[in-house]
């Protein structure tokens, strides 16, 4: 399925006219068109009230969810000086990343089975680009008014009005974006010691630098950038084609019910006037937080928010026509056919994922929280002991992964005539890492005529025997010939 994009496009601030494509070739002498402002209109409706429950859901987590202690901790921090993600009751150490990219293909996957499904609904209820934007409108439009005033307001002459309302939402824009960088910073820093830092200004380099790096984008992408951000920055909108199908559910104008459209009285009769449903008001041009028609087809800038089809619907009730002239469909329903939901592509995006998250469970549910490194000291890789035995030297390191403290007890297997030089105990914290040396010793008489053996290094918890790791290791007997 290929995207249709428009020959032109009609802003909602100045409806009915045409404006430049964004881009344009070299003979028209201009290769990107300076931005101009869309003046959203707000409007409401069933689609909005789903995006705005979204939205407040999304928001809610985000801000709230790092002050949820679990076990006398944040339940939800990315320790990195320490290398260490604390989820609930659960730790994930470097080495265990492997599942935080298994979680990424899975995540990425859903994208993929939701976007062939029903098009680009994450960006228009999920997106954070998108959620904050609309915060930002909201704000707009109660310190400058509705559409056509705040118009007004950016082309009027500075005065005492405009620098108060213009000053008033720029702070209030501020304000969340401070709020949105120190929730984002309290997910690596733990957020209840972050808080009273930040308002005595008590920061660290890199604490400092993160939190202004996300004032200001938050502030610059939502604020000033907004549908650019999706329009140009953002690849989804360029790969989503790839995704696409002609039973993909998406935002549609019907062609077929609105055409030839034109203004008429609510009385008229629209066949006598040979016009079609759409009265040609442009409310769906001036609810599109991108700026475009939908009426000239599928775009790739279309974030499938569904304003249009909640404006629409209004226009239709009003005239008391059927709603649906813009709506939830697919190109095969708009060309008569049926539309099939069981497809092949869908199916195989479906199995993949299932297959993957059943990985996933398995991988994490058989996760033991301890890791084991034994490490040989490299400046003497044997000495002799005046008792005659031979001696070797490690490093072991031990990671509890485990939330709770835990108590070990190391040993050695498949070491014939080789012992540790005392019963090593080790006690660690919950999410604790530490390291220990310990000496091997072996009997010259018991051991093989070998320049080295090789040999397994035990650890074991002693108050949860199911927790244990098992490494392979050397043991330097003498010198090789």
């Amino acid at each position: 399925m290929t995207d249709k994009i428009p020959t032109q496009d009609i802003t909602p601030v100045d409806a009915g006219k045409k404006r430049k494509s964004p881009t344009m070739n070299a003979e028209q002498g201009e290769l990107y068109a300076r931005r101009k402002n869309i003046y959203v209109k707000r409007v409401q409706g069933l689609f909005q009230k789903l995006r705005a429950a979204a939205s407040w859901v999304l928001l809610t987590g985000f801000f709230l969810a790092s002050l949820i202690t679990y076990e006398g901790r944040q339940a939800l921090l990315f320790d990195l000086p320490n290398r260490q993600f604390h989820f609930f009751g659960t730790t994930i150490f470097p080495h265990d990343f492997m599942l935080l990219a298994w979680l990424l293909i899975i995540l990425a996957f859903i994208l993929f089975f939701v976007t062939n499904f029903a098009g680009r609904v994450w960006c228009g209820y999920s997106c954070p680009q998108f959620v904050w934007t609309w915060i930002f409108i909201f704000v707009e439009e109660k310190t400058e008014g509705s559409p056509n005033q705040r118009k007004k307001l950016d082309k009027a002459p500075w005065s005492a009005n405009k620098l108060l309302r213009k000053g008033s939402k720029h702070l209030i824009w501020l304000l969340i974006a401070v709020a949105t960088g120190v929730a984002f910073l309290g997910y690596f820093s733990p957020i209840r010691e972050l808080l009273p830092r930040v308002f005595t200004l008590d920061l660290g380099p890199w604490e400092g630098f993160w939190l202004g790096f996300f004032i200001f984008f938050t502030y610059l992408f939502a604020g000033w950038l907004r549908e650019q951000v999706c329009i140009y920055m953002c690849p989804y909108a360029r790969f989503q084609a790839v995704m696409f199908d002609k039973d993909t559910l998406i935002v549609s104008y019907d062609t077929a019910r609105g055409e030839p459209r034109g203004s008429r009285k609510k009385s008229a009769d629209p066949k006598e006037l040979n016009l079609g449903a759409c009265i040609d008001c442009d409310l769906c041009v001036q609810v599109c937080p991108v700026g475009i028609d939908i009426r000239n087809g599928l775009q790739y800038e279309c974030i499938t928010c569904a304003a249009c089809i909640d404006a629409c619907d209004q226009v239709m009730d009003k005239m008391d026509y059927p709603r649906g002239l813009i709506r939830y469909t697919t190109e095969e329903e708009l060309a008569g056919r049926t539309t099939k939901f069981l497809r092949p592509r869908l199916i195989g995006y479906f199995i993949v994922l299932v297959a993957m998250a059943i990985a996933f469970v398995i991988a994490v549910s058989s996760r033991v929280p301890l890791e084991l490194e034994v490490l040989r000291d490299r400046n003497q890789l044997f000495r002799m002991t005046n008792t005659g035995q031979v001696e070797n030297s490690y490093l072991i390191r031990i990671a509890n992964m485990d939330q709770k403290p835990h108590t070990y007890e190391l040993s050695l297997r498949k070491a014939e005539g080789i012992k540790l030089d005392a019963v090593p105990v080790f006690s660690l914290a919950g999410g604790e890492v530490r390291q220990f040396p310990i000496q091997l010793l072996g009997n010259l008489e018991q051991l093989p005529q070998l320049p080295a053996v090789d040999i397994e290094v035990h650890l074991v918890s002693k108050d949860d025997p199911s927790i244990q790791r098992t490494r392979d290791s050397r043991f330097i007997i003498r010198q090789a010939r």
